[in-house]
């Protein structure tokens, strides 16, 4: 065993939602003692980077009830039972943006919530755009824009964009497109 690792002793349920699922499991620390973890489990979701032919990229704006105000955001959507993560980026590309991509290459992976949440975000670049109009869910309200990189970039800096998955696609797509990193090989749909 890992002299970091926490072995699990029990776990329960603390509350099951339609979204969401919060435990509570008992541990053993490294040092033999007892602690207790509270966590959320969260299906993992996908995020789309949509690369335009202008070489703009598309974004969303989206309120998002838990902070009470509207976000600037990479497009983004969670997983549904079975999916892969490159299958709910294609399904959640049409629905939010209207768009199917033609080519898909894999950016990273994230966990942005490693304290407290298992969640899991795979970032995929799009490109090879084709108009097919949108599919949002019943409750789902977001506009979409196509804005150049140099604007994501402005509004970073500026702190108008506070949206993690969001920093860390724009500040890879910086260092792709100035040279630094090499573009990810595009593969078919």
């Amino acid at each position: 065993m890992n002299s970091l690792e926490e072995t699990p002793l029990s776990s329960e349920s603390v509350y099951e939602g339609s979204f969401l699922k919060v435990r509570r499991d008992r541990v053993r620390l490294p040092n033999g003692q007892e602690s207790a973890r509270e966590y959320v489990v969260h299906p993992g979701a996908a995020v789309m980077v949509p690369l335009l032919g202008d070489g703009r990229i598309l974004i969303e704006r989206q309120y998002r009830y838990p902070l009470r105000q509207v976000f600037v955001e990479v497009p983004a959507g969670k997983r549904d039972p079975g999916e892969s993560f490159l299958q709910t980026a294609q399904r959640e590309l049409l629905e939010e943006t209207g768009y199917v991509a033609a080519q898909w290459a894999f950016m990273t992976r994230l966990h942005p919530a490693i304290g407290f949440a298992t969640e899991i975000l795979d970032i995929y670049l799009c490109r090879g755009l084709e108009q097919r109009g949108r599919k949002l869910d019943e409750n789902e309200f977001l506009e979409t824009e196509a804005v150049t990189l140099d604007w994501l970039l402005s509004e970073l800096r500026g702190g108008r964009i506070t949206d993690v998955k969001t920093h860390i696609v724009t500040l890879w797509l910086d260092r792709y497109i100035r040279g630094e990193w090499p573009w990810p090989d595009f593969q078919p749909a």
